[in-house]
């Protein structure tokens, strides 16, 4: 068994001989086994112990076992107490999920305070069993099949390649005693009660139950290289990401920058139209539709940015009659549909409106900022959507730069009448979220001076009686 551990480790290229690593030691079989094996094969190791304080005196029993193995073994010992059932209360989950938090927080914490490499656990095939069995239940998808994973960050797992009772037997070999968690004997959480009642069952009609379990998942871990190398192919094609930082439009030219309408020629410097803004992708909905499976496109394009499978499912279902405006949120980034694509932008956080009490310039955020200045006579940037030509006379400080809201009205320069901006915004065809992010410029009054990079307000405007000129003009850094 030795033998086999460090032909897995090697294959793997899980541990380093010149490295320092932390044992998760509880003192039950697995971790004692791990932690001697590891010694045995000559690999540098300290152990860490955590106390939860859940079992009364057994976790006084398991803290000082370990204390005496470590001694014994003249391995450096690490402790700390918890104090679960509080943490499990004050953060609102179950005192399993606390102890798991508990713990891996604190292995990680210590691993970078004494410069161990990585944190090696105890599980084992067994284990990994029971995590395809409960994934499989709870319906996680391909990736839950291949059961546990050797190595993820920082957690190695160098004994994947061995069972349960071949632990147990290598440990009586060696005469070597471990304790037992009798809350692992108590068939309550789903765990145990697959480990205790399920897959015993699972042996009465299938003596290989087992082996066969860790047969598919070596074939579903083959299986899903093929997978992610052909979903990779795909995303490398279907999903574009925007060239500039504050392109608001979808369909872009090679050698353009910006431009008012939508299809960008070469010479332009800025696109507004309105398919994609900072951080955003776009997919080609009527390319997705050709591809074999679009849904499992989606799922990985979308999962990572906390799109759920249900979500996901929605997505797909909505794909072959996709109208412009449906919506879907994850905890960070906003999916819409556009125009015939699907435009996935990193939400932004809600800033503040920017006050300009006189000319000079002022900082936005880390993109924008705005440079006010006052000029003599008449003074118009024509063809530059970026700067903002008014008669001073019809502008009272101070001004203020904000996101656009319900109700805003304007008079469109060269129009007569006003005109609610999220109007003029829509007839510009500009996604949702584009419309969201728009700013706009007031004065003192707060009357719309400028929408912001688009139409500036038609009262405000220069005339041959204009006297002095204020220019606002949008920096984009």
């Amino acid at each position: 068994m030795t033998e086999r551990v460090r032909q897995f480790i090697e294959q793997e290229a899980l541990l380093d001989k010149e490295a320092c690593y932390l044992v998760a030691l509880s003192g039950g079989a697995d971790s004692v086994c791990l932690l001697l094996m590891l010694k045995e094969l000559g690999y540098r190791v300290e152990a860490a112990h955590c106390n939860f304080h859940l079992r009364g005196v057994e976790s006084d029993r398991d803290e000082a076992f370990v204390e005496n193995l470590c001694h014994e073994h003249d391995v450096t010992l690490h402790k700390a107490h918890f104090d679960t059932r509080e943490y499990a209360s004050a953060h609102k989950v179950s005192i399993e999920m606390a102890a798991r938090e508990l713990r891996y927080n604190y292995f990680e914490q210590l691993r970078k305070d004494i410069g161990a490499a990585d944190i090696c656990v105890a599980h084992h095939q067994d284990d990994s069993v029971e995590t395809v069995l409960m994934n499989l239940l709870r319906g996680t998808g391909l990736r839950g099949l291949r059961g546990i994973q050797p190595l993820r960050g920082h957690i190695v797992r160098p004994l994947l390649c061995v069972s349960r009772m071949e632990i147990e037997q290598w440990l009586k070999e060696r005469g070597q005693t471990f304790v037992t968690d009798s809350t692992n004997m108590v068939a309550d959480v789903v765990r145990n009660k697959l480990r205790l009642d399920i897959i015993p069952r699972l042996r009465e009609v299938f003596p290989q139950a087992e082996a066969n379990i860790l047969t598919t998942v070596h074939f579903v871990g083959e299986a899903l290289r093929v997978y992610d190398n052909a979903i990779s192919d795909s995303l490398n094609r279907l999903i574009v990401s925007n060239a500039s930082k504050h392109c608001d439009s979808g369909v872009v030219g090679n050698a353009s920058k910006r431009c008012n309408s939508g299809v960008v020629g070469n010479a332009s410097e800025r696109c507004n139209s309105g398919v994609v803004g900072n951080a955003s992708k776009r997919c080609d909905i009527e390319q997705l539709l050709c591809e074999p499976s679009p849904e499992s496109i989606l799922f990985e394009w979308l999962r990572p940015m906390g799109f759920t499978s249900a979500m996901v499912e929605q997505v797909c279902k909505a794909l072959p009659r996709m109208e412009s405006g449906r919506e879907w949120s994850s905890a960070t980034h906003t999916l819409v549909s556009h125009g015939g694509f699907l435009l996935l932008e990193e939400k932004e956080e809600e800033r503040k409106p920017l006050r300009i009490p006189e000319p000079g310039t002022y900082v936005y955020d880390d993109n924008t900022k705005f440079r006010v200045t006052i000029s003599e006579g008449q003074h118009i940037k024509r063809g530059n959507a970026l700067v903002c030509s008014a008669d001073a006379k019809t502008v009272d400080f101070p001004l203020t730069v904000r996101r656009v809201c319900q109700g805003d009205r304007f008079r469109p320069l060269g129009m007569k009448g006003t005109k609610l901006v999220s109007d003029f915004l829509t007839d510009l065809h500009l996604p949702i979220t584009a419309k969201r992010r728009q700013l706009v410029v007031c004065d003192g009054n707060g009357h719309i001076v400028w929408i912001v990079g688009r139409r500036m307000d038609d009262t405000k405007k220069v005339t041959a009686e204009t006297a002095v000129t204020i220019i606002i003009e949008e920096v984009l850094l």
